[in-house]
């Protein structure tokens, strides 16, 4: 879901709020001059929150059918407010409502508008309720749906990352620490570590939902309301498990956005990483991996180059989604309750937030399935740096029984001899061996290939390609109900 979607027809004003003055006509008779230019500026938030009229709308469609149902409005004003508000959502959805600064907000263009359309029927509409319990609403109600939306894409990047490590199940590849060669891995294996993170995304974005799932619908402005609604019946009509449990809190908080912008900050660190390692790869001295035209770009003035910008840009994009956290987490941290303007700045960083996190998403999914591995070259680099040393260790402590220890030593003088003369293990003689260790047969040396290394990783979670397969398989056959 984007939240850049343009809504709105052009600048002007609706008939029903040309300036500032009609403005603070919904106000009643407290405020009889208007707003300097520089309140109105700073006070108005449609620019941003018109995103929400969707949920706007259908949070008002479900309070105007509980008041209707409790006998709090007449059945006649709440079918003239349903078809108001559905010719509303038309026209916004058509472009050609014309949103007012004067106005304020998203709440009040859409009231006005409707109490345009019908009448007096429309000013009933906000009758127990409150713009404090209509946003927190409106802003729950996005959130669910970006996370649904968010969820759906976070199921294709790693539908895409088991396809890609199947193919390359068996295919050797330098695992790394420091980004030392330190064993020999499969580039598959290495694809399935990113599957493991994203899944664990999911999860957190899941919890997310379910805890934002409380409808604040009938919390009025701070501390409920004396009409006789039912609170239940707007939650279920929302879609949510229940209504919150304490005015004060339901309209004072939300940590739903902070933990949703946490768990999207721990998503784009993995995304980041996943496209630090796409770089790397694409780099000359590396050339794992390969972009097409198509997530690459050239440059200026040296016609040799392809940039992966694609994944540079995924790198830089997850700031903006970090720095979004930790500005609404300064904006809220000092506030009392109940309810302050400043919380007014919560959407903003949450619509910029998920705009980045789906681009992102998206860019992620187009390079995974893109990038074509260069297997020969990750063959080759796999065997560098005596990454089979620990296969020679094992085999010291599995068959000749020496103490690991004893065994890191042994196998540490054979590296060195190695080194010393610029061979790798298995090009050392029996001889070289036994000198260190007299135990060591020729057996040995069927444990000091790549090939063989990988394959004697058969503990659960291990490179073995056997594993490799059945992860991807299991996930895909997980994921197969996911959109």
């Amino acid at each position: 879901m984007s939240v850049n979607e343009k809504s709105s027809a052009g600048n002007g004003e609706n008939s029903a709020g040309n300036d500032a003055a009609q403005a603070n006509a919904q106000w009643g008779g407290r405020f009889a001059g208007g707003p300097s230019a520089i309140m109105q500026e700073i006070n108005a938030s449609i620019g941003f929150d018109k995103a929400l009229w969707r949920q706007d709308i259908a949070g008002s469609l479900a309070h105007a059918a509980m008041l209707a149902r409790t006998g709090i409005i007449s059945a006649q004003d709440e079918a003239e407010i349903r078809q108001g508000l559905t010719e509303i959502g038309q026209e916004i959805e058509a472009g050609r409502f014309v949103f007012s600064t004067a106005l304020e907000d998203i709440h009040m263009n859409i009231e006005a508008r409707l109490s345009e359309r019908i009448g007096e029927a429309g000013k009933r509409l906000h009758t127990a309720r409150s713009r404090n319990d209509q946003v927190a609403t409106d802003f729950r109600l996005w959130v669910r749906d970006a996370i649904d939306g968010l969820d759906a894409q976070v199921a294709a990047l790693m539908r895409a990352l088991c396809r890609r490590a199947q193919e390359h199940a068996a295919d050797p590849m330098p695992g790394f620490t420091h980004l030392q060669t330190a064993q020999p891995v499969t580039f598959g294996h290495h694809l399935m570590a990113y599957v493991e993170m994203l899944g664990r995304d999911r999860g957190r974005l899941a919890d997310t939902r379910r805890r934002l799932n409380e409808c604040p619908l009938g919390s009025a402005a701070l501390a409920g309301t004396s009409f006789p609604i039912d609170r239940r019946m707007t939650a279920a009509t929302l879609g949510f498990d229940r209504p919150t449990a304490n005015s004060l809190d339901a309209v004072s908080d939300r940590d739903f956005a902070l933990e949703y912008l946490s768990a999207l900050s721990i998503m784009g660190m993995h995304l980041s990483r996943l496209s630090e390692e796409i770089v790397i790869w694409c780099s000359a001295p590396f050339a794992f991996v390969r972009l097409s035209d198509a997530f690459t770009t050239g440059s200026s003035i040296m016609p040799q180059k392809r940039n992966p910008d694609a994944a540079e840009l995924v790198r830089a994009k997850i700031g903006r989604v970090s720095g979004a956290l930790v500005g609404l987490l300064t904006v809220m941290k000092g506030l009392p309750l109940a309810y302050a303007k400043d919380m007014q700045e919560d959407k903003e960083p949450v619509f910029a937030a998920t705009d980045a996190a789906a681009l992102s998403l998206a860019a992620c999914d187009g390079m995974v399935r893109d990038l074509a591995a260069n297997t020969d070259r990750m063959r080759a680099y796999a065997g560098s740096g005596y990454s089979t040393a620990t296969d020679l260790a094992d085999w010291l402590v599995r068959v000749l029984k020496l103490p690991f220890r004893t065994a890191h030593h042994v196998t540490g003088r054979l590296v060195g001899l190695a080194e010393s003369r610029g061979v790798d293990l298995a090009q050392l003689s029996l001889e070289d061996m036994q000198a260190e260790e007299p135990g060591i047969t020729q057996d040995i040396f069927s444990v000091l290939t790549v090939e063989a290394s990988i394959a004697s990783r058969i503990s659960e979670g291990g490179t073995a390609p056997g594993n490799v397969r059945a992860q991807a398989t299991r996930w895909l056959t997980e994921l197969e109900g996911a959109v």
